[in-house]
């Protein structure tokens, strides 16, 4: 395992104890239990068969699904809650990125959050269910015509009122879990505003398609949800009728921040991995550390590691104090999907062959950056492309006046 550069480079000067102590916990979780399954979890294709099972249940056996929730609702209470929370989601992201977002970003932020902000009795009946690992928890904003813009005028997935509650019709693209999910939360058009819907997965009228078969992170399975007449009770509405968009950005906010922390923990892997190898690498009768093009190049990254690693901590640390984190939410999902794919792609040229392969046949040997690769793309699309990041930003410099 090459040496964690993190360790010398970066300093937790302005981290909280608590924060400190939770990053402990959550390494030594990845190195125990993802660090031996991290190729089998970042390079097996999608199937019905290939959600990770094994290791989101030892996750919430060793209560990390805990540190984003307050005591009431079974949590941990922490001062710092979202950042405790991104603290971990770099930890694991670091072996497997893909787990990571499904299974932390999914299921404790998106999914999770989302819940601690419910009323009664949906709040204290599902978060602690969620937070044993007892349920897998879908979050459904996305259409096949719809993923952006959530506009009422996009949302082909509709909620008609009945007698005693909700009939969801309509399809949800690209959801995260849904192959193995039990509960998902579904943002619905409901006449001329939109709203929140918790459903059974299990329910007759909901039906799933078979897993998206992806570049890259293979590990969160996605798929297409159908809704044919499923009946949800009145007292399954998240939040208030007329505010499921206020819902949904709340979780994606915080999922961005999300988004950000993976991008960094991809982009210390492929790192850490390039300098150990440029260390031992030799060409031409030196180590490929000493030639000062790789040099520069790397110094260059590690700069840029470490201001995205504090970006990320800064919107957490904020969200924290005063519950907003813009534009640091938009900045860190910018900064860090972005470096994830900029030092991956050095990291596999400077390693050449042994890069780009994934597996080497000859003497049975499993190689990392490959699959990094594949997986940082994808930080640069969802939860709100990069693009529309970029005019969140410029809004705030100039105004909505100015940018619509």
């Amino acid at each position: 395992m090459p040496l964690r550069q993190a360790d010398k480079l970066f300093s937790d000067t302005f981290l909280p104890e608590e924060t400190l102590a939770v990053r402990r916990e959550a390494r030594a979780f990845a190195d125990e239990v993802l660090a031996p399954a991290a190729h089998r979890l970042n390079c097996t294709p999608e199937s019905a068969d290939s959600f990770p099972r094994a290791e989101f249940e030892a996750m919430a056996r060793a209560g990390l699904y805990e540190i984003p929730y307050p005591t009431e609702v079974g949590g941990r209470g922490l001062a710092h809650p979202t950042l405790a929370t991104v603290t971990v989601l770099e930890e694991l992201g670091y072996y497997a990125r893909g787990f990571a977002s499904a299974l932390y970003d999914g299921q404790a932020i998106l999914v999770g959050k989302t819940l601690e902000n419910a009323q009664e009795p949906l709040r204290s009946h599902y978060l602690p269910r969620l937070m044993r690992g007892e349920l897998v928890g879908c979050f459904a904003t996305s259409e096949p015509e719809a993923s952006t813009d959530l506009s009422v005028d996009s949302l082909q997935t509709v909620a008609e009122k009945v007698d005693g509650g909700w009939r969801i019709n309509g399809t949800k693209r690209w959801i995260t879990n849904s192959p193995a999910g039990d509960i998902i939360l579904v943002l619905c058009r409901t006449g001329d505003s939109l709203s929140m819907l918790l459903a059974d997965m299990h329910d007759p009228g909901v039906h799933v398609s078979a897993p998206d078969l992806k570049m890259g992170n293979h590990a969160q399975l996605t798929a297409d949800v159908r809704f044919e007449n499923v009946f949800v009770p009145d007292d399954h509405l998240v939040g208030s009728e007329r505010g499921g968009m206020r819902a949904a950005v709340g979780a994606l906010v915080l999922g961005r921040i999300g988004i950000g922390t993976v991008g960094v923990a991809m982009a210390q892997a492929a790192f850490d991995y390039a300098t150990d190898y440029m260390s031992r690498r030799k060409v031409f009768g030196r180590e490929l550390a000493r030639f000062q093009h790789w040099q520069y190049r790397f110094a260059e990254h590690a700069l840029q590691i470490e201001s995205a690693r504090n970006l990320y901590q800064k919107a957490a640390l904020r969200f924290d104090r005063e519950g907003s984190a813009e534009p640091e939410a938009p900045m860190a999902k910018i900064a860090g999907s972005r470096l994830a794919v900029d030092v991956a792609r050095d990291a596999i040229q400077v390693c050449g062959a042994y890069g780009f392969v994934r597996h080497l046949s000859g003497p049975d040997e499993d190689y990392p950056l490959e699959s990094i690769y594949r997986d940082a793309k994808i930080g640069e699309i969802y939860e709100g492309a990069n693009e529309i990041q970029s005019w969140v930003i410029a809004r705030r410099i100039f105004g909505r006046e100015m940018t619509g």
